[in-house]
């Protein structure tokens, strides 16, 4: 446990209350289901790229990641490197076209919607199944939030577990209850830069306290050398094909989280992309970077001063912090983790409500139901949700790192096929997008529970290659779409060719 003092606490008080403060000027501002769940399409490049960055990473940049580079040494940079990558792609392959394309689709607002409009789903069978993976994935992704918060005040504060979640979750639902995805954009914005400020920070004080690279280096070298290779794991194994494509995998992931795709639908106009593109990739590039530099260093302080032992690699960014670093400025920096945490749980929970809210009880409940009485089922979804992802939530052992690696795999292949191909494939049809969403969703489901051998390959790989099989499949074996399906089509591919 690390000794909270007065300006610790303080600091986090502080913090706190300027995220409540920018929730309730973004509730003056809400007053329909588009403001609520997309902000109006307002968002400029800054906010949207830095809110779909820290919305993506979470805590697990600062507990995961340098928990994982903690233990596996350089092997995590074919994780970041993946994550890098995928950041880059997505940006470039599906935020101007989904911003266009989900306006032509009568403004859809949430990804199953814009499925449904896309592919003409008039029964809604798409749309529900698409909303019933989002609630499913999210839930383990949002639980993965909440342990993360439970990790950290039961670190610097001492606090029983289960009383440091349910303390995370009432301020996460706060927020994101009245302000909606303006709340969780501009507070996602601040807590991009104090993550990537913390992220900067403590590397290169940690590293400078180790005697400066060539210190650390030769400490990680006496400790394991393995540590500072990049083809070998830290037990000295070559790493397999099957552990580096697992790793890299990751950035299959990006096309299809819904919450990152929420930014994309909610920019201003799609002339904003190229620069929020440069903007998101150099602030992950950044992140990542320091994130590895931060585990990296961890395990040099903790042999140098710890005797080698941490019970939870998992804290090293907060061990870190309080051994190196004045009150008042750790207060600061492990705010920043709880700013990882909130602007991805927030994120979560407002898709999933828009998921249960616009997807399920206006299209199969209350069609008739007015903008005003889907925002208010829409926060009535925020709180149950979050009660489930807490529940969840109350294993203490479950690891920030394995919840997000299910929920990632999750959505990215029963989504991000989908999402991509619909993009660029007129021939796609409804047949070949609710194939693709099952084969991807239940893919990962049923792999997760197998291991040994090939089974031991990250399931998104398996999920991400048979949903595309199966959208290219099911498409062609069925009938083309019809007129009003192609003609909305090409009405997108003009709207592209406009800018």
């Amino acid at each position: 446990m690390i000794e909270a003092s007065p300006a610790v606490i303080a600091t986090f008080a502080v913090y706190l209350l300027f995220m409540l403060a920018i929730g309730l000027w973004a509730y003056r501002r809400t007053t329909d289901s588009s403001g609520y769940f997309l902000g109006g399409r307002s968002l400029g490049p800054w906010p949207a790229a830095l809110s779909a960055g820290a919305s993506d990473m979470s805590g697990w940049l600062l507990l995961g990641l340098p928990g994982f580079a903690f233990a596996s040494g350089i092997e995590s940079l074919w994780l970041a490197g993946g994550l890098l990558l995928g950041t880059w792609l997505n940006w470039l392959l599906l935020a101007r076209r989904l911003r266009t394309y989900s306006v032509e689709a009568k403004d859809a607002l949430t990804i199953p919607e814009f499925f449904a409009n896309r592919f003409g789903d008039r029964g809604h069978l798409l749309q529900a199944v698409a909303a019933f993976f989002v609630l499913l994935f999210f839930l383990f992704y949002t639980s993965s939030g909440l342990v993360a918060a439970g990790k950290l005040f039961e670190t610097v504060f001492g606090l029983d577990y289960l009383i440091a979640v349910i303390i995370g979750t009432l301020f996460i639902v706060s927020y994101t209850l009245f302000g909606g995805f303006l709340a969780v954009s501009w507070t996602d914005f601040v807590q991009g830069l104090l993550m990537a400020a913390a992220l900067l920070i403590v590397p290169v004080i940690a590293i400078q306290s180790d005697g400066g690279w060539g210190e650390m280096t030769t400490t990680l070298r006496e400790l394991n050398p393995e540590l500072l290779t990049l083809w070998v794991d830290k037990d000295g194994q070559p790493l397999t094909l099957l552990a580096i494509v697992s790793l890299a995998a990751w950035g299959l992931g990006y096309f299809g989280q819904p919450h990152i795709l929420a930014r994309f639908q909610g920019i201003r106009r799609a002339s904003d992309v190229p620069t929020a593109r440069r903007i998101a990739v150099s602030w992950t590039a950044l992140s990542l970077i320091g994130a590895v530099l931060v585990g990296l260093a961890g395990a040099a302080y903790v042999d140098n001063n710890l005797g080698g032992q941490l019970t939870d690699s998992e804290t090293i960014f907060m061990i870190l912090v309080d051994a190196l670093f004045h009150p008042v400025i750790a207060g600061i920096l492990l705010a920043a983790i709880l700013a990882a945490i909130m602007s991805t749980a927030d994120s979560q929970l407002l898709v999933s409500s828009s998921a249960l809210a616009e997807d399920l009880y206006r299209q199969l409940l209350r069609s008739q139901a007015s903008p005003r009485e889907v925002v208010l089922v829409g926060r009535a979804a925020v709180v149950l949700l979050a009660l489930v992802a807490l529940l969840l939530a109350t294993n203490p052992d479950s690891t920030v790192l394995g919840l997000v690696a299910y929920a990632w795999a999750g959505f990215g292949a029963a989504f991000g096929p989908v999402l991509l191909i619909s993009l660029y494939w007129r021939r796609m049809n409804w047949s070949g997008a609710i194939a693709g969403v099952i084969t991807g969703g239940l893919v990962v489901v049923v792999w997760k529970q197998l291991e040994g051998g090939l089974f031991d390959l990250y399931e998104i790989v398996p999920g991400v290659i048979l949903a595309s099989l199966a959208i290219v499949l099911a498409s062609l074996a069925t009938a083309p779409p019809n007129e009003a399906i192609r003609e909305g089509f090409e009405r997108y591919r003009q709207a592209l060719r406009q800018g």
